[in-house]
């Protein structure tokens, strides 16, 4: 038995809505068809919010031949596509946005002194703090990592120890620590090895 016929209906507890298509329904936008519409499709661009109104049959064959794209140039095409990734909303460029007449940036004046820039932005952009001629910028500081910092306090030094004084460092640890250096006595060659290995990171990771 068919689920659309209407003993279907009869010996369910409960009878739902009447599937049938009602005579009262508008007729098919499809030019010489006089079947009921029961389906909806778009008018295409420039035409939202407007519908035609088909049948079953065709509203798959209006659907398979619809082209959103139709009579666009292959740039505008490309456009569209560009502008829909920002979902069609103006956007503007890093620094662009925000100018006060000053010729500075919205929250700070034009050489962004008073900017915080905590993740370097304005520095990798190329937009880093204006400095008058002559002054030297400050040092930057690298950011350590937990096993360069476990380098660091094996060798007695703090992260922010230079590369000189690293090697320094590491110099005289070795001669501290080396059986030579102690009559032959091998009690602190775990710490010399722990010395190296320590330092060969630091080197291999470019700190020294």
């Amino acid at each position: 038995m068919k689920i659309s016929s209407p003993l279907f209906d009869r010996i369910r507890v409960k009878p739902g809505e009447d599937r049938r298509v009602r005579p009262g329904r508008p007729g098919c936008d499809w030019p010489g068809c006089g079947e009921c519409a029961t389906h909806r499709a778009p008018k295409g661009r420039l035409r939202e919010g407007e519908y035609w109104r088909f049948c079953l049959e065709h509203v798959r064959e209006y659907n398979q031949s619809y082209n959103f794209f139709a009579g666009m140039s292959e740039d505008a095409v490309a456009q569209y596509q560009k502008e829909a990734v920002t979902g069609h909303r103006p956007t503007w460029k890093m620094g662009v946005n925000g100018r006060n007449p000053n010729g500075g940036t919205a929250g700070f004046g034009p050489d962004r002194r008073g900017a915080a820039d905590p993740f370097g932005v304005f520095r990798e952009l190329g937009m880093g703090p204006w400095r008058p001629d002559g002054e030297r910028p400050a040092a930057e500081r690298r950011m350590v990592r937990n096993a360069e910092r476990k380098a660091l306090d094996a060798l007695g030094l703090e992260t922010d120890a230079s590369a000189t004084d690293i090697k320094a460092k590491f110099k005289v640890l070795v001669k501290r620590h080396h059986p030579d250096a102690n009559g032959g006595d091998r009690s602190c060659e775990d710490r010399l090895r722990e010395i190296i290995q320590a330092y060969n990171y630091l080197k291999s990771v470019g700190y020294c």
